[in-house]
């Protein structure tokens, strides 16, 4: 019968001690269950750096509280060899705050391996942002499962608390800069503030935020001087209350919305699924389509971050559409339209950042 381990309403180091002392006590194959008011990522990682044993971890669900989770006790690390964190069980919102904390904790020359479900460069372009040049990034495999080899080769200097992320976006692909900044956005919780470094005010961007989000976020310019402005973006309310505003696009896109002369084909509902599979049933079900056609994503959050990163991948076929957004059921028209002839967008007045 599987150990089980209570760690709610814990502080930090009590949390730590109690979850080392049963993994301490636990043979290989073994299978400890934990029950936290948070997730343990971070303490699952460091337990695997400071023992240099690997473990293996799947959460019962992506987002129920109280956490519950089976933890399973694997072969020692060999010399020089990394801890693993596989996020593909978590929530985007969950996977960004737990690497996050990771990083923060790493002494110079600790890293991880990343396992996830889709390229998680924008972790990359968020970490660079955030730390500066003491991130070495290494892809070990990349589609299907994607896992990255982290290592972070220097100290870095502490970040502002009252900012939850930050992007210097002079360090950015252009062609990746507005995709990296509104997926992370979309996980940014109420109340939170992100940060861009930009060589000029992006108002194209801001346009962009108040097309797709409405009122629900301020908009302020901290710094400006020739070559850098720094911006401080709060969002006010959750994506959803400002999808539902009188002032936001009802479509959410910047694509066409002539979903009229899409063929809908099926209906996927993922929210049985565990987010690892998802992702991938929706992008194989999207490879899938002919021009024309489409079908209706069914989930239980807004999969924003989702329409990001076909926006980031797919080509000007692309269509994305809500039909639905309710408490624990959003449906999105997800289709291929015929693109423009000339495939031209529109100019921009200004230049973009």
């Amino acid at each position: 019968m599987p150990t089980k381990i209570q760690v709610r309403d814990q502080s930090e180091g009590e949390r730590c001690e109690q979850l080392f002392d049963g993994l301490a006590g636990a043979e290989v194959g073994d299978t400890i269950e934990v029950v936290a008011d948070r997730d343990i990522d971070p303490q699952l990682v460091r337990y695997q750096l400071e023992h240099a044993r690997s473990l293996e971890w799947e959460y019962a669900h992506p987002d129920a509280e109280p956490r519950e989770l089976a933890v399973t006790v694997g072969e020692p690390l060999e010399d020089e060899s990394l801890a693993t964190i596989d996020v593909r069980d978590l929530k985007p919102q969950r996977r960004h705050e737990a690497l996050l904390e990771i990083f923060d904790d790493l002494a110079a020359g600790e890293g991880f391996i990343l396992v996830n479900d889709h390229d998680p460069k924008p972790l990359y372009h968020e970490l660079k942002s955030l730390h500066g040049d003491v991130i070495e990034w290494d892809y070990a495999s990349q589609g299907g499962e994607w896992r990255v080899e982290v290592v972070k080769t220097g100290d870095s200097e502490p970040t502002d608390e009252d900012i939850v992320t930050r992007y210097d976006v002079r360090e950015i692909p252009k062609q990746e800069r507005h995709p990296t900044i509104h997926h992370r956005y979309g996980m940014i919780p109420r109340g939170g503030t992100m940060e861009l470094v930009a060589p000029h005010e992006p108002r194209p961007l801001q346009r962009e935020f108040r097309q797709q989000y409405g009122d629900a976020f301020t908009w302020e310019v901290v710094e400006s001087e020739p070559g850098r402005c720094r911006v401080q973006i709060t969002k006010t309310a959750h994506t959803e209350e400002a999808a539902d505003s009188d002032t936001a696009d009802d479509t959410v896109s910047a694509t066409p919305s002539d979903d009229e002369s899409i063929e809908i084909t099926e209906e996927l509902d993922v929210r049985e699924l565990p987010p690892a599979q998802r992702h991938e049933q929706i992008f194989e079900a999207y490879a899938e389509l002919d021009i024309g056609t489409g079908f209706i994503l069914v989930n239980d959050h807004d999969p924003k971050p989702l329409y990001h990163q076909f926006e980031a991948e797919a080509g000007p076929e692309f269509r994305w559409t809500y039909r639905r957004r309710d408490p624990g059921e959003f449906r999105v028209l997800i289709g291929k339209a015929e693109p423009p002839i000339d495939g031209s967008a529109d100019d921009e007045t200004e230049a973009p950042f």
